[in-house]
């Protein structure tokens, strides 16, 4: 422990006092909408577990694991490719209005394809025909993040708005449900509650962007929309493939089983997501824009940085993870308020490779920042190949349990290309 105090004094002390100052803002402000957005989650799932029943909730899930596809499609590569040119036009108003309204002109159509597919999806499969209204429902989500300009407030620095935002939606939340589902009947609440949420905060967000940060749209011509779709190409193309082992897993399960098996992996894949997320995700996106800058006045400086930085979070991942897999049986025991050795033995499995996530994140974001987005989307594309066929043999053979060893397998492989590619890239 003194060692890595040590570790986050030195690391601190590398940055410049301004940039500590924006990253310390940003990551406080990020950290606390992450623990408020992950704490109303761990509120809110034991009941609606308890409340609507595996089997309902096990449908929600596959639901929301479904229309994950069109959030990807949605997003583009927008959250990377338009954040860091935000970024690093932020204090030219033409050159900002120029690339919000490429980007949203973008995100718009996409919407809109991505409607299109759904209808058809809903229409010609069975699968989604018979439970056509909870896929409708959840669709709002995608129309919401299509609007949310995340991306935005990430390049300006501005993350307090997504804070602010997110922590207002995560309340509303959590207090309609409480307040209309009462038992199985009303499931269907839950995915008409979080679209409504989340097309109220992407609103308020745009009208941020617009009257307070003083953003006009002017709709774009065609050379830059065609800018931005190949800046965030190789972005997407990742995406897609992370997607391709990651929501898939959970949809995997929900093809090849059943609605209450997939509750219950569900559960432990959102317990895992939580561990893997907080306080990592508000870190690394606090740091990203500022990263880039310091990347753009000397790459020794961003790379020394990124090393300490990614040395720092493996050392509280060895220290935290092996104590919540110890616990984990008491934890979902309290929370969700019986045994579900499902969900312990999923969960045990899944924190193993949360360890490789947590050890790769900075080395991984250190690609996109050094522009080397051709080869971050090439290793996450090959393991895609390689892991979606591992994860259907592995439920077809282990059932749930399968789809978290295939995670472990994926995630230990992706490690390993990506520590070596970031270290080949130092030395040349």
């Amino acid at each position: 422990m003194p060692s890595l105090i040590r570790q986050i004094k030195k690391t601190y002390g590398m940055a410049e006092p301004h940039e500590r100052k924006t990253v310390l803002k940003n990551f406080a402000s990020l950290s606390v909408l992450q623990a408020i957005t992950y704490v109303l989650p761990v509120l809110v799932l034991p009941y609606l577990f308890r409340v609507i029943g595996a089997e309902k909730f096990g449908l929600i899930a596959f639901a929301q694991a479904f229309v994950q596809y069109f959030m990807i499609l949605t997003d583009y590569g927008f959250s990377i490719s338009a954040t860091k040119e935000i970024s690093l036009c932020q204090h030219d108003p033409a050159e900002v209005n120029k690339v919000f309204s490429s980007v949203m002109t973008m995100k718009s159509l996409l919407a809109l394809i991505s409607l299109a597919l759904l209808g058809s999806a809903l229409y010609f499969i069975p699968k989604f025909r018979n439970d056509w209204l909870v896929y409708a429902l959840s669709f709002g989500v995608v129309l919401g993040n299509t609007l949310f300009p995340v991306w935005f407030f990430q390049g300006t620095e501005k993350m307090k708005y997504i804070a602010d935002l997110n922590i207002m939606g995560g309340i509303l939340t959590v207090l309609c449900i409480f307040l209309s589902v009462h038992g199985p009947q009303d499931y269907l609440m839950v995915p008409l509650i979080t679209s409504c949420v989340g097309l109220i905060t992407g609103i308020w967000g745009q009208y941020i962007v617009f009257k307070h940060l003083g953003v006009s749209f002017r709709f774009p011509g065609y050379e830059n929309l065609r800018r931005q779709i190949k800046a965030g190409w190789d972005i997407f193309v990742s995406n897609v493939a992370i997607n391709a082992y990651t929501t898939t897993r959970i949809f995997a399960v929900g093809l090849l089983t059943n609605n209450a098996t997939t509750g219950f992996y569900s559960i432990a894949e959102k317990l895992a997501g939580l561990c893997q997320t907080f306080p990592l995700a508000s870190f690394s996106q606090a740091l990203f824009p500022r990263l880039s800058k310091i990347f753009q006045k000397s790459k020794p400086r961003a790379y020394e940085f990124m090393q300490r930085i990614q040395l720092i979070t493996i050392n509280i991942s060895l220290i935290c993870l092996p104590l919540i897999f110890v616990f984990a049986h008491p934890i979902i025991q309290l929370i969700f308020g019986g045994d579900f050795p499902e969900t312990v033995l999923s969960f045990r499995l899944l924190l193993v490779s949360v360890l490789f996530i947590s050890s790769n994140a900075f080395r991984v974001q250190f690609l996109l920042i050094a522009g080397k987005t051709h080869l971050y989307s090439r290793i996450h594309v090959i393991m895609a190949m390689i892991g979606l066929p591992v994860i259907f043999m592995m439920i077809i053979s282990f059932s749930y349990v399968g789809a978290a060893i295939a995670t472990i397998i994926i995630e230990a492989g992706i490690f390993t290309v990506t520590y070596v590619t970031v270290r080949r890239l130092k030395l040349s």
